[in-house]
């Protein structure tokens, strides 16, 4: 692994933690807003808040990686490895339960 997807990695580890520390805050925020039965300076200020959060304690910038090869795209997220990753284990038989198909 390079230093750079070494790199890419770390970041998404901390924005998974960012994410997760404030989810509660977040959707609560996000519930205020869409909330038409509020008075509309309480959905305001939950906004303003929402928009004070950090951009990276959004689930949606977490991006799924390989964890060995810090690959982001093709990424089986049961494994957290792609797919290149997890074949080459599956054919050494390193992967315990997955076996080549056949019928």
């Amino acid at each position: 692994m390079s230093v750079s997807e070494e790199n890419a990695n770390i970041r998404d580890h901390h924005r998974r933690l960012l994410a997760e520390k404030f989810e509660l805050r977040r959707n609560l925020f996000k519930s205020m807003c869409r909330d038409q039965s509020l008075p509309g300076e309480l959905r305001e200020e939950a906004r303003f808040k929402l928009s004070k959060l950090p951009r990276n304690s959004s689930f949606t910038r977490v991006r799924n990686r390989c964890i060995f090869s810090g690959r982001p795209r093709a990424v089986y997220e049961v494994f957290r490895m792609s797919r290149i990753v997890f074949r080459e284990l599956a054919s050494r038989g390193m992967l315990m339960g997955v076996k080549k198909a056949s019928w």
